[in-house]
């Protein structure tokens, strides 16, 4: 008798602001599974919170424009897991109807972006379930999440970060003369983001002392947690993906380069996703062989200094001078086939289903709780 297949749930959608873009990296993936290997669950987590059982169609999770983005119908059946007698179920509930239960859940795919998904809340929920999971702990997720604490970590392994001052909410209130005073000690320009968004949601560039509080106010929109960082001007902003091996060694694909063009002054929102907007990639990145080593190496010392597992995507600025510096580390970067990530692994031999196919492996190998 044949084995039966592993069950894998992929998980989007999500509370953060990133919604949309996980319902879109969702909809690539759950073509790109491999359904001769895999029984496939699509489970869509409502704005709201509510894990819904989801039809899984494309069509449904596309950016059609800038009014017109994906979400998770939470009117949907609810779903939930359920751990017993050693296992964990999916179990269905239908309004008016006995729960119903799927079947046991071999692997979780999360791909959710941005708090309450990406920053280790439901890798904990899943550690605590029992149920393997793709990408990133508990730990590696939080610290990567917080752009904050992220650069004391990057900075402690002596990889080197942008400077920047963290203001909170209870800050900003209590004394905005004096945060604005500690900023200026940074110069101008400057960047203004939440300290745990991304999809460049809540940016802002700041180019004098007179829009730095409607861009901390801004970025408190979406986060209590600030970051004000020195801009990098002039620097080339280079991406590196890693993925990790079998046998649990980071490996990195060639860099790739992101070239804004337009009216657009840096990487944001929709110079991203929309379709009408332009964004240059080089796939991969014009780079002397020296630099693309050492971002190469870079990259993967990235990766393990926040104990990463799974995936990562490390994005970098490089100056004109030579200097190199990490700007961030995504644990769960944007994964649709025109996406940097899958580009960027494509570009060095691993195509798009062979790297989602990679991800489920990696973690039907490795087990929950402390590794």
């Amino acid at each position: 008798m044949s084995q039966p297949k592993k069950r894998i749930a992929v998980v989007f959608g999500g509370r953060s602001s990133e919604h949309a873009i996980s319902c879109v990296t969702a909809g690539s993936v759950l073509q790109a599974i491999d359904r001769t290997k895999y029984d496939v669950v699509p489970i869509g987590i409502a704005t709201d919170g509510r894990w819904v059982l989801e039809s899984g169609d494309p069509e449904t999770l596309q950016i059609l424009g800038p009014d017109k983005l994906p979400e998770v119908d939470g009117a949907r059946a609810s779903v939930m897991l359920a751990r017993e007698s050693g296992t964990t179920d999916l179990v269905v509930h239908e309004p008016s109807q006995p729960p119903t239960t799927l079947g046991e859940v071999d692997v979780v795919f999360p791909l959710l972006h941005g708090p309450w998904g990406e920053d280790g809340t439901i890798q904990g929920m899943l550690e605590m379930a029992g149920v393997r999971y793709v990408g990133a702990g508990v730990l590696a997720s939080a610290v990567s999440m917080d752009k904050a604490y992220m650069k004391v970590v990057l900075a402690a392994a002596g990889l080197p970060v942008m400077t920047s001052v963290t203001v909170t909410a209870r800050e900003w209130y209590r004394d905005p003369d004096r945060v604005t005073h500690r900023v200026s000690d940074l110069g101008y320009p400057l960047f203004v983001k939440p300290a745990r968004g991304g999809s460049s949601i809540g940016i802002s560039k700041v180019h004098h002392a007179g829009e730095l509080a409607d861009a901390i106010e801004e970025a408190h929109r979406h986060d209590p947690k600030a970051l004000v960082e020195v801009a990098a001007e002039g620097a080339r902003e280079i991406e590196c993906g890693v993925l990790q091996a079998l046998d649990g060694s980071p490996e990195t694909s060639l860099p790739a380069e992101i070239r804004i063009t337009g009216d657009h002054e840096f990487y944001d929102f929709a110079a991203k996703y929309l379709p009408e907007e332009h964004t240059e990639l080089d796939v991969p990145a014009h780079l002397a062989d020296d630099v693309a080593a050492e971002l190469r190496d870079l990259a993967a010392r990235a990766f393990e200094a926040v104990g990463c597992e799974g995936l990562a995507r490390v994005d970098f600025f490089v100056f004109p001078g030579g200097g190199i510096v990490v700007n961030e580390i995504n644990t769960m970067p944007g994964f649709t086939p025109l996406s940097m990530f899958p580009r960027m692994w494509a570009a060095s031999g691993l195509d798009y289903p062979a790297l989602v196919d990679r991800l489920i492996e990696l973690a039907l190998r490795r087990d929950t709780g402390l590794r």
